[in-house]
Parts: structure tokens; sequence; C-alpha cells
């Protein structure tokens, strides 16, 4: 399941890459490689990695590394099973369009055929549940639910009572927002029209007929006892994922898989084993408001090195995952981690993208940093446009140039060339850009090393000037702390020693807050921005602003 966030910036190392593109490396030399991208993201006595990518029916690399359990010190292996989080909504898909195609729904059929009281239901269709278009607010957005209410068994009928009456965030078909609900409501609408649990629907209509013995739900105890320890941090190590009743991810994310079936599941679904071809095409096919984002039903689009990528990636407590299918090469990439908490850069999703674009032939380059003089970069810092709303920030800092988007964290930037430099996930990559007198008048900006590049004009602007630390008394500090909610998210402020720290409810663990005045603190890994109020006796609000939006969160009373 995914929730909205503040993001912990760590720096990531860049793996090694296949040397020679243009032609799909020979199986040998891409085990090489993936062994070697493996070794770099993954400590040995860490929560691990399981991969496995195919093209065709050809084995490219099957592996793991790191850790099944830490504590126990139980290598991880490419079959364990491991909990999948949301990339079991393209399978919840699949099977409610299984039931499409036996004439027993229609996706223009109103949720209220299969749930008469739910509020609304008679204007929310069941196509709007599968592409994130129904308005319907997701309840892991609802304030305290992801501490002590997740960890609750309940029923379909109970969850769905938990959120139904909760208000829209829109109006049904007039936007789109990622959310768990919908797919509840998925698995709730084949339960109604199968006539059995969700779960085990899929259980006879997918995984028997496809051979994906180890996949299952995530609530039985049979298949419990066979997945992996899923962990999370403390901030200082690996440690035990937080609890929660694997009733309540429901359609949304609640299976148990491993890296063959879900290897198997990609050629199955995307080659027509599972649907019919105008049901598929309609499944990866865009359209209404979940056009720009991309979203089929259950299914993104996206481009790795030119190619198009059908995919998806899940994150749940103590786990995530990512599967990739690139249609035409037929090249199928499933990464799976026992860690919710994985290492930007390193998480499933990059090395994902990373695995597939070795895969296709087109490696990323190799990353080979060279020493730039100090007065070079001195030349490059300066404030370059990116659009009407965005600036990027290049400045010198402790003789390293750093980048920074508006609202976005500061990044250490890696040189390649004298006038090139990467970004630390080891995809995004800009160039300097002179005119022919030698100034500098802007960069060319490649976001995930794709396409043309975009050009970021450097302006006359000087560079901000930075906030100046102080330090604050503890009780200046004390004030602060508590418990803050809007929208769906809760804001958490605690006191750590002498450290203010900031945490969304359900992160890992939190920032650490510096103080630049009595009421505004920056947290400078993630690129956030908070201010208090009022200035005097206990805070009743904080405003923080990141990435260029604002959110307005107010205290919650303590319980009595």
């Amino acid at each position: 399941m995914r929730r909205i966030a503040l993001t912990i910036a760590l720096a990531a190392a860049l793996a090694p890459v296949i040397t020679s593109a243009g032609a799909p490396p020979a199986p040998a030399d891409f085990a090489r490689f993936a062994d070697s991208v493996l070794a770099d993201a993954v400590q040995p006595d860490a929560p691990g990695v399981a991969v496995l990518v195919m093209r065709g029916d050809e084995v490219l690399y099957r592996g793991a590394r790191g850790e099944a359990d830490v504590d126990a010190n139980v290598p991880l292996k490419p079959g364990d099973r491991f909990r999948i989080g949301s990339v079991t909504k393209q399978i919840a898909a699949a099977g409610l369009l299984k039931l499409v195609e036996a004439g027993k729904v229609s996706l223009n059929d109103p949720l209220s055929k299969y749930l008469p009281d739910y509020p609304d239901g008679a204007r929310i269709t069941i196509e709007q549940l599968l592409n994130h278009t129904s308005g319907v607010k997701s309840y892991t957005d609802m304030p305290g639910v992801m501490e002590g209410p997740i960890q609750r068994d309940l029923t379909t009928a109970q969850l769905v009572d938990y959120f139904k009456g909760e208000t829209p965030e829109f109006a049904p078909g007039e936007g789109w927002k990622y959310n768990n609900s919908g797919y509840v409501l998925v698995g709730a609408v084949i339960e109604a029209a199968s006539g059995r649990p969700w779960h085990e629907y899929l259980e006879e209509a997918l995984f028997k007929p496809l051979g994906m013995n180890d996949t299952g739900y995530g609530h039985d105890p049979a298949v419990v006892a066979r997945q992996v320890k899923g962990y999370s941090t403390d901030g200082k190590g690996p440690a035990p994922a937080k609890p929660l009743s694997m009733t309540q991810p429901h359609a949304a994310g609640a299976l148990v898989s491993s890296v063959d079936d879900l290897a198997r599941w990609n050629r199955a679904l995307h080659e027509g084993e599972v649907l019919k071809s105008d049901t598929y095409t309609r499944m990866i096919t865009p359209t209404g408001k979940a056009t720009e984002p991309g979203y089929g039903y259950g299914i993104t689009a996206a481009k790795v090195r030119g190619a198009r990528v059908l995919e998806h990636g899940g994150g749940i407590f103590g786990f995530t995952s990512h599967l990739a299918y690139v249609p035409g090469p037929d090249i199928s990439v499933a990464v799976l981690h026992n860690s919710n908490s994985p290492t930007p850069g390193k998480d499933p999703g990059s090395l994902a993208r990373r695995l597939t674009a070795a895969a296709l032939g087109e490696p990323y380059p190799e990353i080979k940093p060279v020493a730039v003089d100090a007065a070079l970069l001195k030349q490059y810092e300066g404030v370059y446009q990116v659009d009407k709303d965005a600036t990027r920030t290049l400045r010198l800092v402790n003789g390293k140039l750093t980048g920074q988007r508006t609202g976005g964290a500061r990044s250490d930037l890696v040189p390649i060339s004298e006038d090139t430099f990467v970004y630390p996930d080891g995809f995004n990559r800009f160039q300097i850009q002179r005119d022919a007198a030698g100034k500098v008048t802007g960069m060319r900006f490649w976001a995930n090393g794709e396409g043309e590049g975009a050009v970021a004009t450097r302006t006359d602007e000087p560079l901000p000037v930075e906030p100046t630390a102080m330090q604050l008394p503890r009780e200046a500090l004390q004030r602060l702390t508590g418990v803050y909610a809007t929208k769906g998210m809760e804001f958490d402020i605690t006191l750590d020693g002498e450290t203010l720290k900031g945490q969304i409810k359900g992160q890992p663990y939190g920032v650490p807050l510096v103080a630049t005045s009595p009421t505004r603190f920056t947290a400078e890994s993630v690129g956030a921005e908070l201010t208090f109020a009022p200035e005097s006796g206990p805070a009743q609000t904080v405003t923080l602003r990141q990435g260029g939006n604002t959110l307005e969160f107010e205290r919650v009373p303590a319980a009595k």
C-alpha cells in the first residue's frame, strides 16, 4: 500500500553496469552484472532482495542476497515468499475482469449494484474503482489508522464500514488519486459477484490454473508460515516491522508471493493466458482522468531507455516490491525486498529499472566519477529556471556541487565529466550549457536518463540565503511536541534528547528538525520547512512546506 510521506533521503552508491550496449546481453554476462548490482545494493547481513529476470522463456538471472531472518542469520533464497503489497492490485483487477468476461460484472455497473448501501454508490462505476478515479477516500490516509486500528482483524463488510462515511476526495470521474479503499471495494465486488471470499476466488480463478503455488492470502496461517520476516528501521539498523492485520490490506495489498510466481504471472497476463485481447487492452490503457498519471487497472505505463514498460510497485509493513514487463522483447523483472525502508536508489523500483535497461541491451552508463576543479564548479553555481513554478539551485558546499529543486531536498552531485553530473540515484543527470563566449547559460536535464532532456535557463537571481541554525532551550522545543493532523495524515513531533524530530505516521523513523527561529525549522534531508504557531504556549498548528506543496496541520487534543 502506498501513503503520502516524508521521504528519507539517503546517499546511494552507484552500481556497475554492462559495458556493451545495443544488443541484448548473453545470460552469463547479465548474471555477472546482476550479481554486482545486488552486491552493491544489499549488505549480506541485512534484510535481503530476491530477483528474477527473464527474456521470454529464458532465465537471465535468478538470485538473492541478504537475510531472510536477520536475528537467526538465515540467508535469503531466490524462491522465498514475501508480502507483495500493491502488486496485489493488478492481480485483483485481473480477477475482476475475469468476472466481466463471464458476464457477471460490467465495468459500467454502479457500485450500488453490489453494495446497495454504499454512499453515492449509484454514481461510482466499477471502472472508476480500478483506475483510482472514484474519489473514494483511502482508508490508509485516515488519521490514526496506521497505528492501532490497522492491527484489527476485520471482515470485508467491517472494513468497508470503516471508511464509507468519509468525505470523498472529488466527484466520481472528476479526478485521479491513488487510493487503497477503491481496491478494497474491488475485493467486495468480487465477493458479491462470485459468492466467495475475494482471495479464495483468486486462488481458483488464477493461482491454481497458472501453477502459482507460492502465492496466497497473507492472513492465512499456512501462507504466513512460509514467508520471510519483514523489517523496517529504527534509524540505527533493521527492526521488526510494525504489526498489522493482513485482513486490512485486502485486495489492495494482502497477497504473498515469490519472484518465480510473479514472473509466471507477468508472462501469463501479458501474453494472453489470463484475459481476452480486448479485455487486456482495456486493462493496460489509461482513460479519462487516469490518462495523465498513466494508470490502467493496477498497472502503470512507464519508459525505460525508450521502451514501454508495464509495471507496478508495492510497499507494506516490512516489505517492498516491484514487477515490470516489457512488451515486444518479452522481458519480465520481479524484485522483492523484506524491508519497507529501502535505501533510495537501491529500492526495488530502482533495481528493476537498472535491470530492465540492461536486459534491453541499453544499460545505464557506468558511473565513473572524475575530479573537477573547485574554481570550475564555482562557475556553475546559480539558480536555473526549470519552469514557471520551479527552479534548480546549484551550490558549492564543502568543495562539492549540490543540486536542489524548489521544495526538494539537497543532493550531492557526482561529476562524470567537467560539465556533466549525475544524481545519487544514478539515473537523473544534467549537462551544463555555455554560449559561444564560454558563459554558463543553463543546463540540459535528463529525468531518469531518458529522452532528449529539458533545458533550464540560468537566471540572474542570487543564490538563496541559507537560514542560520540556532540552538533553542529544551522548554522551547517541548512546547512544540505532540500529534498534529490534516487531510488523513498525522504528523508526530517528538523530542529525542535535545533534537526535535518530525514523523508522518506510518513512516519508520523521525526526521531531525533544525531551528532557524523559535517557530521555524528545516528538515534539510527531505527539503521541508516547518512553521509552528502561536509563538508562545503549546503550539496549535504546524505548516509543512515541501516540494512546492503546503499542508496545514492542527494539534490533536491529547486523549483524556
